[in-house]
């Protein structure tokens, strides 16, 4: 290879390293870009899961009280019972 053919070559390569190192770094900047959507979307989910756990829990102390509810006015209802019963 010759001193002009040399040169060529390696202009060539280094061009051919910069085109590289342009498409990865535009390829990173998307990357990026897209992490942080995903993560945005994450934390919404996460805020949407926090709030249905709080919903289901309030649910939940209510199904309690109406239980406790249903208990007292069975005793209730059985102590009547006894009292008509009794005479």
């Amino acid at each position: 290879m010759k001193a002009g053919e040399v040169l060529t070559f390696g202009r060539s390569r280094s061009a051919q390293l910069e085109k590289a190192l342009d498409a990865a770094r535009t390829e990173i900047v998307q990357l990026r870009h897209q992490l942080q959507a995903k993560q945005t979307a994450l934390g919404g989910l996460e805020l949407a899961l926090q709030a249905r756990h709080e919903t289901i829990d309030a649910l939940n102390a209510r199904l309690e009280q109406s239980r406790e509810q249903c208990r007292r006015l069975d005793e209730e209802a059985e102590n009547y019972f006894r009292m008509l019963a009794a005479g």
